[in-house]
């Protein structure tokens, strides 16, 4: 799995000289829908490679610029490690790929800037999750979103506590059985029993999970999405005391994980979450209409482009599938709204909404129906 950060999210948003493509397109992780991914990436290439001659650039220039793009069509085992959505960026100077558990729709864009509005559920505060998996035997951390789930490479991650510590003593005391779960799966899970864990046990294992809690910054860096534990219930308040991670949710996925596959450790953490991420979202709604008409809130485009290049939005609401065309100019603190796209233009509410992000403020990347009084976009301002 790919990771983005927030600091190539900041990168991304500065325009430099010359054509910028971005594309995007769902990806599969099996079945025979993984053969037709290389022809779709193909189709789009195409489209790019269109794109680009219809901006003016020579042939040549356009096969240069394509070069590494053109390379990801031959490498299949890229294409057999995929995640639910492939995301491409490049100009004649860079190239970034990523792949992501988003399932996007197909879309390439070229602009003067990395268009990004589709990477904003990763972003946003509107379903993006981990869940930690925690076994004697294993650690395993899962990235979800409210459809997907992947499993993310811990390759510098200790994958036991004997590996973490070389420490077996605990190993010796516990016995495992099958014990009955929690009332919310009805299925029997598989759980370590014996007697609580020694003064000097419970230490191995604070130590143990320590050195996870050390890794864990490296692998979430930038986010703020919560992370539920899965694992045998005395763990958790023992990880929770070496926890620094501030985003763990106090409710975890009793049992042992081993025995659970990643989707019904999504299915589970989901039911934990999704109360959380719809409760804010409500609440950030609810703001919105108390405090519509007071001067802190806005529909307006424009309004919204300048605040959030100040760092004025608190929270922003905005459209997905949905472009408004413009340009902004910070030196002279001025958008202009176009209704087709002119040289020089880019997404707007794209620039919002990265803007707000990156300024600290709470994103909700929704369908129109959700955004308040049906507009493009919809903002709270701090102040």
């Amino acid at each position: 799995m790919d990771a983005i950060t927030m600091t190539e999210l900041k990168t991304f948003l500065v325009g430099n000289s010359g054509w910028h493509v971005s594309l995007f397109m769902p990806t599969h992780q099996a079945g025979r829908e993984t053969e037709q991914d290389p022809i779709r990436f193909r189709n789009l290439f195409r489209k790019a490679e269109e794109g680009l001659l219809a901006k003016g650039l020579r042939s040549p220039d356009v096969r240069e610029i394509l070069k590494p793009t053109q390379r990801l069509l031959q490498e299949s085992g890229f294409w057999r490690n995929q995640s639910h959505g492939l995301a491409v960026f490049f100009t004649s100077e860079e190239f970034h790929s990523y792949r992501l558990p988003l399932p996007f729709e197909e879309l390439v864009m070229i602009s003067h800037r990395f268009h990004l509005k589709p990477l904003l559920p990763f972003f946003a505060s509107d379903g993006h999750f981990y869940i930690l998996a925690l076994s004697q035997n294993q650690v395993r951390l899962l990235e979800g979103t409210r459809n997907t789930v992947d499993e993310i490479n811990l390759e510098t991650m200790p994958q036991s506590m004997t590996e973490a510590l070389q420490y077996d003593r605990f190993d010796k005391q516990l016995q495992f059985h099958t014990g009955t779960s929690s009332a919310r799966t009805g299925d029997r899970a598989a759980m370590f029993h014996g007697h609580d864990p020694g003064d000097e046990d419970k230490n191995a294992l604070l130590r143990w999970f320590h050195k996870i809690d050390d890794e864990l910054p490296n692998l979430l860096v930038g986010r703020q999405s919560p992370v539920v534990l899965a694992g045998v219930e005395y763990l958790f308040p023992l990880y929770k005391e070496a926890n620094s991670y501030p985003h763990l949710v106090a409710e975890g996925i009793p049992g042992n994980p081993e025995e659970l596959r990643p989707e019904e450790l999504h299915a589970q953490a989901w039911a934990i979450v999704q109360p959380f991420f719809m409760q804010a979202q409500e609440q950030a709604a609810a703001q919105y209409r108390q405090l519509s008409g007071t001067g802190q809130t806005t529909t307006d485009v424009k309004e919204a482009v300048l605040a959030a290049h100040h760092g004025r939005v608190d929270v922003l609401f905005v459209t997905l599938g949905v472009q408004v065309w413009g340009n902004f100019d910070p030196s002279t603190n001025t958008a202009h709204i176009h209704q087709t796209p002119e040289s020089g233009d880019e997404d707007l509410l794209d620039l919002t909404a990265i803007q707000s992000i990156l300024n600290g403020g709470t994103v909700y990347a929704v369908e129109p129906e959700q955004v308040p009084d049906h507009a493009p976009l919809a903002a709270v301002f701090r102040y």
